[in-house]
């Protein structure tokens, strides 16, 4: 949630970045009254909690009338007392309420604008041309006996699918090489629960009541993860971490759900949206004021994988209106994928500063002993939908695929081809 020592010092900052969200500003106003209600009523209640307690020495000293009139005293101020102490409760839960649904605040620089208006940071590689007419990668799949849809349908429902093959071995491989990445860079590999508590999913920044694209399993109150980075925002939940511990940085290795609800007609063919697939997330704790320069790092490690699967691609700075709730900044890095003549997301990687480690009472103990909320950030190393751009920029004429020279030891081959 947005810090609201923040809040009351700059509201200005707040509203410049619930205009760039394309949100209503008016929130703020909302946020400074509940704010300044609910510490009026605990300076309220904590003077008379300190009348009522001095009120008591007085009155074991009294005698006579004067007890009399103290004990009377005293039996009024404990009424107050109590309904002071419920008025705070109340307006610091209306105050709770409504700050839980305010997005995180914008980083400066972020474009403003809704999905359309991101800003292309970089582009790097030249779309190849091609000499016959390619084919895309459900068509090559198949013909590979790497993805079957259709038992997927069958076995499933639509968006199911099954990898076989070469398809798995491609995903193995490329999920492998991806976690490999990130051991050498520091970071602790884990493989992550995918069913998670509301509390963790609420922290991490979605609205399990209102939120169509999550999965819930009514009888057992539990949601399945779209990201393990609602598993890894979870996992230093409610502690304090020592300083000297930071950064801590793991790479989390598992299946992610997501509805695809409002996708419909969307992305129906193939595996560019679809409701599981498998994915290696980086995810970084730092201290609030190295998460710019964490954010920078791993977009760094995001393109080193890219550049080991030699596909063209593009980075994208996205704006404040598709941010999502957590985010203050992402940045995207978008595939060129032939069939389609446009690029598509493969990568992301966002910085949501403080906002996750409120909600989830995340903190570290500096040098001067007190503790501060980190930042929480992270980025996608690789994902099933790689197989998409990789299956598409590096077939050939015949049908078969080249694997990129850096995926070759994990997945065994050098060329992807149709079963004989």
């Amino acid at each position: 949630m947005i810090d609201l020592r923040t809040l009351r010092e700059d509201p200005d900052r707040l509203r410049a970045s619930q205009r760039a969200r394309g949100e209503d500003d008016s929130v703020v106003d909302t946020l400074l009254d509940l704010d300044e209600r609910r510490r009026s009523a605990l300076t309220s209640f904590e003077s008379l909690r300190a009348e009522q307690k001095s009120m008591g020495k007085s009155v074991s000293k009294a005698q006579g009338e004067e007890k009399a009139a103290l004990l009377q005293r005293a039996k009024d101020l404990a009424g107050q007392v109590k309904a002071a102490e419920a008025e705070a409760e109340k307006l610091g839960a209306e105050l709770d309420e409504v700050i839980q649904t305010v997005p995180n605040i914008v980083e400066e620089g972020a474009p403003s604008g809704g999905e359309d208006d991101y800003v292309v940071l970089e582009t790097v590689g030249t779309p190849r041309e091609f000499d016959f007419e390619p084919k895309d990668h459900l068509e090559l799949g198949e013909a590979l006996g790497a993805i079957d849809m259709e038992r997927g349908a069958k076995v499933s429902g639509s968006r199911f699918f099954f990898l076989k093959g070469v398809g798995a071995r491609l995903q193995l491989g490329l999920l492998n090489m991806a976690m490999q990445q990130a051991i050498e860079s520091g970071f602790t590999p884990m493989i992550t629960p995918v069913l998670v508590k509301p509390e963790t999913m609420q922290g991490t920044g979605f609205h399990v009541a209102h939120d169509k694209e999550i999965y819930r399993l009514p009888e057992d109150d539990l949601y399945l993860v779209g990201t393990s980075e609602v598993s890894l925002a979870g996992y230093h939940a409610q502690e304090i971490v020592g300083g000297d511990e930071l950064p801590l940085r793991y790479a989390g290795w598992s299946s992610c759900f997501r509805r695809e609800a409002g996708s419909y007609g969307k992305d129906t063919r193939g595996i560019i949206r679809v409701h599981q697939f498998d994915k290696v997330e980086m995810f970084s704790y730092v201290r609030p004021e190295e998460a710019h320069e964490e954010h920078l790092r791993l977009l760094a490690w995001e393109q080193e994988m890219l550049a080991k699967i030699e596909v063209p691609y593009r980075i994208i700075d996205t704006a404040a209106g598709d941010l999502g709730m957590s985010a203050a900044r992402k940045f995207d890095c978008e595939a060129w994928i032939p069939t389609q003549g446009r690029y598509r997301e493969l990568t992301s990687t966002s910085n949501c500063t403080e906002f996750q480690a409120r909600r989830l009472a995340v903190r570290f103990r500096d040098k001067d002993g007190k503790p501060r909320h980190l930042a929480t950030l992270n980025g996608t190393l690789a994902t099933t939908r790689w197989i998409v751009a990789i299956l598409e920029n590096h077939q050939q004429a015949d049908g078969s695929v080249v694997v990129p020279r850096a995926l070759r030891p994990y997945v065994g081959l050098d060329v992807l081809a149709p079963p004989a």
